[in-house]
């Protein structure tokens, strides 16, 4: 396993995959036990939650399956997200973390996220919140999820603690992060700066980008590998595949670990033979060559 320093702080040394519970809500207590020892003897210590996945159920069946010492794993979650809009009041904030804490069955996050921005923000009123969090022990680490640039510099200039991390949707099939900065100044549809060149702004802040849906194509649609929808790429990843001696999904997930911003990949499957073979991703490391192929094979250009 391969690992990174969530934020540059020397505090939290996390997995680079990460495994995501969005899914384990419909799974049985024997289930999810077999899904976290898998994830662990893999060297998987982290473990991404949010408060309305499985509407509760998901964190709900973790803290109940979940047995391994506390101190060995990292969990983190999610609050913002409610139907209908979106709630970054400190209540929310506050009364979500705790019922995240009740249904975990913990007295910590290592990492509470915003999940999505809240164009009604407060920042004066998080930065409450994430400091009671604080305070009380009940949060160690305060993040974003899916902001750009300025969102987080707004809400930064009002935080007494460090973002350490923002969770973006990237892949082979969902590349914007970085298609504007390999075709800058052109007119080209890659060339459109969408994000406000947030992998950079991450970079140089040094927040660690969380990779979700790495494998998937779309909102949620649907896994890219094996899919007919890229024929190019799934030849791509069997190929280099078969010379790195992975499965194509481990290559996909090897596409990201390669980039040097240290990306944290939150892979979201609920089978335990797809964990192994994601965790192969860390033993081997693409060349430059590879790495572009791949990227052009998903169907993009280089000037």
């Amino acid at each position: 396993m391969k690992f990174t320093d969530l934020g540059k702080l020397g505090k939290i040394n996390a997995s680079s995959l990460a495994l995501g519970c969005m899914r384990i809500s419909g799974k049985d207590k024997k289930e999810v036990e077999t899904i976290i020892g898998t994830a662990l003897d893999c060297g998987i210590n982290f473990f991404d939650h949010a408060d309305i996945y499985g509407g509760g159920k998901s964190e709900e069946i973790f803290g109940a399956a979940f047995s391994a010492p506390r101190d060995s794993v990292y969990i983190q979650s999610k609050c913002g997200i409610r139907p209908g809009f979106f709630d970054f009041s400190k209540e929310h904030i506050i009364a979500s973390a705790e019922a995240s804490l009740k249904r975990l069955g913990t007295d910590y996050l290592d990492v509470l996220l915003l999940h999505r921005p809240d164009t009604l923000m407060e920042p004066e009123e998080v930065a409450e919140a994430f400091t009671t969090l604080e305070k009380s022990g009940k949060v160690r680490f305060f993040g974003v999820s899916n902001q750009n640039p300025y969102q987080m510099a707004l809400l930064q200039k009002y935080l007494p603690q460090k973002i350490v991390a923002n969770q973006l949707q990237f892949g082979l099939a969902h590349t914007g992060m970085i298609d504007c900065g390999l075709t800058v100044n052109m007119k080209h549809e890659n060339g459109i700066n969408r994000d406000g060149s947030v992998l950079e702004y991450c970079r140089l802040n040094d927040i660690t980008i969380q990779a979700w849906s790495p494998v998937m194509y779309g909102f949620f649609e649907g896994i890219f590998i094996g899919s007919d929808k890229y024929p190019e790429l799934n030849k791509e990843l069997e190929r280099i595949g078969e010379i790195k001696g992975v499965s194509p999904s481990a290559v996909a997930i090897a596409w990201i670990l390669r980039h040097p911003a240290n990306i944290q990949a939150i892979i979201g499957t609920t089978t335990p033979s797809r964990i192994k073979d994601y965790a192969t991703a860390c033993d081997i490391t693409l060349t430059r060559e590879e790495w572009y192929s791949l990227y052009r094979a998903a169907g993009n250009i280089l000037p």
